[in-house]
């Protein structure tokens, strides 16, 4: 339905440059996740979807206009599998048609009935502020030595779960839940989102690389602030803490140095047991989501909310 619903939004208009990319984008296999939970959050109080299609779509085209940025940031090479709108164009490009991709985001919010328009909003205002918060933090964190694990799960919490807790409450919102429903959905919605973040990290260490999608260890070599390397510096001993700094510092510039590098981390993670610590926070956070789908109505809708939660945290890609 999702994909029926995006597949007719029309992108054949000029200029050209402006708009093929955004085609591009969201002609991607994308899993979807974010409008997916907004209709099902609706569904649990009978709503209609096409009631809230128009959010459903608003929130999976806000979400991929970050990610054109934010591969630009990153220099990322790749998106699912294919180049990047600023590799296959340029930085220009995806930043001009991030940009519009922000703004039909808004345009199709636009279509809520309006007496919905103002609350939702608000909410989708709130959302934008924290992801290009957390988005900052992260940048931060790249200079910094000193980041703590609450840091970090503040941060990833701005980026990755606003975005998954927003859509569930618009969702319950626009089908007529009450406050206390509406926050149980957004609070479902940040304990997922932290265990996906996670998950992802653990991933990146502990994955297959053919099911992951991308090389292991991607992580490690950028000596990007991870759940996995901040656990480790707040478990490790004085000589261990100083391996880990020294091992940050080694250059990867050829296949055996990325190697080496990776294989080294790695041991002192197994050392000090960080994957059991990260496996044990995905369980508890999961948990915290599943409980609070207990203060919603329960039936087939909730289940498959409880099913998703299990299978973004227990995926391997």
């Amino acid at each position: 339905m999702i994909q029926q619903a995006i597949q007719s939004l029309h992108w054949d208009k000029s200029p050209q440059g402006l708009y093929e990319p955004i085609a591009y984008t969201l002609s991607g296999e994308g899993k979807r996740v974010r409008p997916t939970l907004l209709l099902t959050a609706s569904k649990i109080f009978g709503c209609d979807e096409q009631k809230v299609m128009p959010a459903a779509l608003a929130i999976e085209v806000f979400h991929n206009f970050t990610l054109l940025h934010d591969d630009v940031m990153d220099k990322a090479q790749v998106r699912r599998g294919r180049p990047t709108v600023h590799v296959k164009w340029n930085e220009n490009t995806a930043i001009l048609s991030g940009d519009q991709m922000m703004i039909e985001a808004y345009k199709l919010l636009a279509q809520l009935p309006d007496n919905y328009l103002p609350t939702v909003l608000r909410m989708f205002n709130k959302m934008g502020t924290e992801i290009c918060e957390g988005q900052q933090y992260d940048v931060d964190f790249e200079s910094r030595q000193d980041v703590t694990i609450s840091e970090y799960l503040k941060m990833i919490e701005y980026k990755t779960s606003v975005l998954l807790a927003t859509a569930l409450q618009i969702g319950g919102y626009l089908a007529g839940a009450t406050q206390t429903q509406q926050e149980a959905l957004y609070a479902f919605g940040i304990h997922v989102g932290l265990a996906f973040q996670v998950q992802d990290d653990l991933l990146d260490v502990y994955g297959d690389p053919i099911s992951f999608g991308k090389a292991i260890g991607g992580d490690i070599c950028c000596n990007k602030k991870t759940f996995m390397l901040l656990n480790a510096f707040d478990k490790a001993d004085v000589t261990s803490r100083e391996q880990l700094y020294q091992l940050l510092q080694l250059p990867i510039d050829t296949p055996q140095q990325r190697s080496y590098k990776i294989k080294q981390v790695v041991a002192i993670y197994d050392a000090l047991d960080v994957k059991q610590v990260a496996q044990a926070f995905i369980l508890e956070q999961t948990n915290k989501a599943c409980a609070c789908l207990d203060q919603l109505p329960q039936n087939q809708f909730t289940n498959s909310l409880r099913e998703l939660a299990h299978k973004l945290v227990n995926r391997n890609q």
